[in-house]
């Protein structure tokens, strides 16, 4: 039995377009550098294992609950062998590349054991010049995107927008995107790590050469009937002590944001519950106690955990996320 919430040290990720928001804005322990890309909240892929940092399952790692309490931890989903969700925060101090991610089948093919990516974005910060690429233009075809990367014009082939806080991104396996320098955002995705790069706006890797593209694999994993990507309407959720707003449901997760002053109830119902909390701060109270809860921390609630309350001290935006 796992009747507590459980939190876990983050996997930091240094890469060429991160920068220091991770801990000056989300509370992330950083050393010295300047290029902290990620904060991988709850990873069970590979050797990038979450580690729990407190309680009587201190320093077991993501995959080994999993392994070892899989009804405890995952309740009506205890046949997963594998924790389905990789939870992350990003900082984009310069443009990421425009890439594409697989479906389940083409991620089986390409890399045996690994899933698709679908993912979705949360913007918590974002400079006006931003902007979000996700899609393709309507009636772009494999043949028109293929000669556009030849004649150095992709963005005329691209569907994008500012990006603006608050607003949320989904991004199924199979969409062409690429987020901007500027952006801060939580990212909900299945657990996979397998990306194709498209094109990478002509720069240079740290060894001053162009970074490898997989072009190939890319115009494979494209559904080109998709076109353009907007944000997501957020649809209304009555609770007994405000309206949450639902962002996402998907064969793969669900999404609700909680954007309130009122205390209310998180109740895993035979589901394991993930809070994020993005912005304010307030309490968790539940069989542990009362604890303190930040901008920045992310909380894994146990299927076999009973209901937790979350106490704001003034306004906070929360983020629930649960598979379907």
């Amino acid at each position: 039995m796992i009747a507590q919430p459980l939190r876990f040290n983050p996997v930091l990720k240094r890469l060429r377009w991160g920068g220091r928001r991770l801990g000056t804005v989300l509370g992330k322990t950083l050393g010295a550098e300047d290029d902290y890309a990620e904060s991988w909240e709850l990873s069970d892929h590979g050797d990038d294992q979450s580690v729990c940092s407190r309680g009587e399952f201190a320093g077991s790692t993501l995959g080994r609950l999993v392994q070892e309490h899989p009804s405890a931890l995952l309740g009506r989903h205890d046949h997963i062998t594998r924790f389905p969700l990789l939870i992350k925060f990003l900082d984009a101090c310069d443009r990421l590349s425009l890439q594409v991610h697989p479906k389940d089948a083409q991620a089986a093919e390409f890399r045996p054991g690994e899933s698709g990516k679908t993912e979705a974005w949360v913007i918590l910060e974002a400079s006006p010049s931003a902007r979000i690429f996700a899609g393709l233009q309507s009636g772009v075809s494999h043949d028109d995107l293929r000669l556009a990367l030849e004649q150095g014009q992709i963005e005329a082939c691209l569907h994008s927008f500012q990006a603006k806080t608050g607003q949320c991104v989904f991004v199924p396996a199979g969409t062409v995107h690429a987020i901007d320098a500027g952006v801060l955002l939580a990212e909900v995705q299945q657990s996979s790590d397998i990306t194709f790069r498209l094109h990478d706006w002509g720069r240079l890797g740290i060894d001053r050469k162009p970074r490898p593209l997989h072009i190939g694999e890319a115009l494979e994993c494209i559904d080109f009937d998709r076109g353009p990507i907007s944000p997501v309407l957020p649809q209304p959720a009555p609770l007994p002590t405000h309206v949450a707003e639902e962002l996402v449901s998907c064969p793969y997760f669900v999404m609700r944001r909680h954007a309130t002053a009122a205390a209310f109830d998180v109740v895993p119902d035979k589901r394991f519950r993930i809070v994020m909390l993005l912005s304010g701060h307030g309490e968790l109270e539940s069989s542990l106690g009362a604890e303190p809860i930040r901008t920045g921390d992310t909380v894994l609630i146990p299927a076999d955990c009973p209901p937790v309350r979350v106490t704001p001290h003034g306004d906070i935006g929360l983020l629930e996320v649960h598979l379907p």
